[in-house]
């Protein structure tokens, strides 16, 4: 993990670490920019959350907006009218249960329309700086499963594997080194692990 730390540092954020950084890990727009993120290249929900910030820039002024009007900001993102839907129910029970406020328990974050673990979890890392939270998305799912770390079948199972063998000191750092890594070098397909440096550790299981 050292060595990634020191790595990823010539790479680009992934794009929800941008939005946290550039927006000063106000939770709204973490939980927002999190939620446009699923299956959707980074440049594409960078982008799209800007707009849709510079529009509505709070739970009140993105639910007074239209499906269709937040459709429009947010396109092309992946399942756009879906989230578009998703973005909308959600402004209007932050208002209707939270005063306005997202919620900083896991309990409360699950039940906003669209938010899942993998969700969850980044906006209590991102927004509430928990270090009791591991977020596992489809990179650290394949490279904690490549490095041997664990053996499991679904980003859940990791998520729940990694609290057992990973030390706590990691676990909020964990998404952003592995998922830059997986972006970058560590790939689904034709991973670069020549140019990797933590490939001497790496047992490459389910490498050809």
């Amino acid at each position: 993990m050292r060595a990634l730390a020191r790595a990823i540092e010539d790479h680009e954020l992934p794009a929800v670490e941008k939005i946290a950084k550039s927006r000063e890990r106000h939770a709204f727009h973490v939980l927002i920019g999190t939620l446009l993120s699923a299956r959707t290249q980074d440049a594409t929900t960078h982008a799209a959350s800007e707009r849709l910030f510079r529009t509505a820039a709070t739970p009140t002024a993105m639910a007074a907006l239209t499906a269709r009007r937040i459709e429009k900001l947010i396109y092309p993102v992946s399942f756009y009218r879906n989230k578009a839907r998703y973005v909308r129910a959600t402004c209007r029970l932050l208002l209707e249960r939270f005063g306005g406020k997202v919620p900083a328990t896991m309990e409360e974050l699950l039940t906003l329309p669209g938010v899942g673990r993998k969700t969850a979890n980044l906006v209590l890392i991102l927004a509430f700086a928990s270090r009791n939270n591991i977020c596992v998305d489809t990179h650290v799912h394949r490279i904690s499963n490549r490095l041997g770390w664990v053996a499991t079948r679904t980003p859940e199972q990791t998520e729940q594997a990694l609290y057992r063998v990973a030390a706590r000191r990691w676990w909020a750092d964990m998404n952003l080194y592995l998922v830059t890594w997986g972006q970058n070098v560590c790939r689904p397909i034709r991973p670069r692990c020549a140019a990797c440096v933590i490939s001497r550790w790496c047992p490459r299981v389910g490498v050809e």
